[in-house]
């Protein structure tokens, strides 16, 4: 990240932050390097468990979501982002297509 970016993102964490009720004079380097469960969702269902030991494979389960819409991106269980599914050198991504503002994230967190 230059410079410019850096002062930017700063910039946009210290008003994060200052929305949260939090001093912006905390320094967030030492969270950097913190490692997160990051989740794509595809999709959810019910099912019972009797049908659930029915399931083979080659079973079909069908989940709650059309076909074409984004996926959900979460981090540590918190939505963060909506995305579509990619393929790059034969390896599934996920291309963000909506990202939850930090400012909606810190508030959901409360």
């Amino acid at each position: 990240m230059n410079s410019e970016a850096t002062a930017l993102a700063d910039e946009s964490n210290a008003g994060v932050l200052a929305k949260a009720g939090i001093s912006s004079d905390v320094s967030l380097d030492v969270i950097l390097d913190v490692p997160v469960t990051m989740a794509m969702e595809v999709g959810r269902t019910k099912i019972s468990i009797r049908n659930l030991l029915q399931l083979n494979q080659g079973s079909v389960v069908e989940l709650d979501r059309a076909a074409g819409e984004p996926l959900d991106v979460f981090v540590n269980g918190t939505l963060v982002a909506h995305g579509e599914v990619v393929v790059i050198n034969e390896k599934f991504g996920i291309r963000l297509t909506d990202v939850i503002s930090p400012a909606e994230r810190v508030r959901k967190l409360r």
